[in-house]
């Protein structure tokens, strides 16, 4: 489970720009909290959503994404394994 801190949702955030994605907080009629835009590899999040939801949805985008394990480190190849094994109970 994680932890709904600003540790949390940088730790998302860290991990998307290893793998080669652009996070940016943008204001929009978003029916969920974040979006990936077509052919790019641009994450766009709503900046007035609250913590948690910025933290579930970011991380159900990280879980649903191809994201290659040789471009992390261990602790963030670690902390997807643990994402992709787990749902978020928020």
């Amino acid at each position: 489970m994680l932890t709904i801190t600003n540790h949390t949702l940088e730790k998302l955030e860290l991990l998307l720009k290893t793998a080669g994605y652009r996070v940016r907080y943008e204001k929009g009629n978003f029916k969920t909290g974040a979006c990936l835009l077509q052919n790019s590899r641009i994450v766009v999040v709503n900046k007035f959503a609250n913590l948690e939801s910025r933290i579930a949805a970011v991380a159900e985008l990280a879980r649903s994404l191809e994201i290659d394990i040789h471009l992390l480190d261990e602790k963030q190849a670690a902390f997807l394994h643990q994402l992709k094994q787990t749902t978020l109970q928020l």
